[in-house]
């Protein structure tokens, strides 16, 4: 059977691919199939090792062939999948939730601590020869303990930073989602709140929801100005749940008092002028980029894989 890999990931995975028996092809090129180079790719595959920047349709498992029996995205989220396509073609699709949930969480708490105390700004001033001694005045941030921040998602990553940052810094916790966790309520005090509340009352919000036609753009103009202007926001789920173009407009104003940002709404392009601003951190989409965790990613969707072609049931369907 043939196995194709649509981008170089840990080698973990790929040996276990050829440890089952399978032909395993992975792509050469260095950098992002596009969907043309994705067609051409996967013909003849009995199994798409996928990643999020590969947009799998119909088109794509028609190009594949009728043999295609499983799609295993190498990610948690899998907003990159039409989920229908394969359902109607009875293609099981599979994702790596689980494995990056305290690599994330950890991630986002240093992405938070990087723009409350001008991290990454400071960094920039000191390398370009700016520094000329100690200053009072110079970049000047705020104290993370004893505030309030709103999570935004109470999933498995919004309540691993709850767990890290309740007791060590005596943080205020407020969350917003579909579905209550009364649970975590009575364990670690969080508080229930809208999302309007959610907006007006924290000093740092921070997204933790999958992209879906429901949380696209869900942070919009309107609720980032409901936002204190000492506040700051932080998202290291998918760039597509702010609207982009209206951060810009209220970071540009000074509506808010920063952002930190792990995910753009149109990767890899920037919304204009968001890359001049001082006033927020701008990383490559690597809150998951520990070798442990893209390790664990790149053996579990392997071991999905294995496991479908070997006729038996996936270990992350998706569907």
């Amino acid at each position: 059977m043939k196995v194709v890999v649509t981008r170089q990931i840990p080698e973990v995975g790929i040996e276990l691919l050829k440890q089952a028996g399978f032909e395993t092809i992975v792509s050469s090129k260095d950098g992002v199939l596009t969907q043309d180079e994705l067609k051409e790719f996967v013909k003849g595959a009995d199994a798409i090792l996928s990643l999020l920047t590969d947009k799998i349709d119909a088109s794509v498992l028609d190009s594949a062939g009728p043999q295609l029996k499983v799609v295993a995205n190498y990610a948690v989220g899998y907003d990159n999948i039409n989920i229908d396509d394969c359902k109607a073609k009875n293609v099981i699709a599979t994702n790596t939730p689980g494995v990056l949930t305290e690599t994330v969480a950890e991630h986002t708490i240093g992405l938070l601590f990087a723009v409350a105390q001008n991290i990454s700004q400071a960094d920039k001033y000191t390398r370009e020869g700016k520094f000329m001694g100690w200053g009072p005045m110079l970049f000047l941030g705020t104290d993370v303990r004893n505030k309030t921040i709103g999570i935004i998602g109470l999933g498995r990553i919004g309540l691993e930073i709850v767990k890290r940052l309740k007791d060590g810094f005596g943080i205020n916790f407020i969350y917003y989602d579909l579905k209550r966790n009364e649970q975590a309520e009575k364990e670690f005090g969080v508080q229930f709140v809208s999302l309007e509340d959610l907006m007006k009352n924290s000093d740092f919000v921070s997204i933790h929801v999958p992209l879906t036609p429901e949380t696209k753009h869900l942070i919009g103009e309107k609720e980032l100005r409901l936002m204190k202007k000492t506040a700051y926001l932080i998202n290291t789920s998918r760039g597509a749940v702010i609207e982009e173009a209206a951060l810009v407009k209220v970071l540009q104003e000074r509506v808010i008092a920063g952002a930190g940002l792990d995910v753009y709404e149109n990767e890899p392009k920037l919304s204009e002028g968001l890359a001049q601003l001082d006033n927020v951190v701008l990383l490559p989409h690597i809150a998951s980029a520990s070798f442990d965790t893209r390790s664990k990613m790149s053996e579990m969707a392997a071991q999905n894989i294995v496991a479908v072609l070997g006729g038996q049931a996936p270990i992350n369907p998706i569907v």
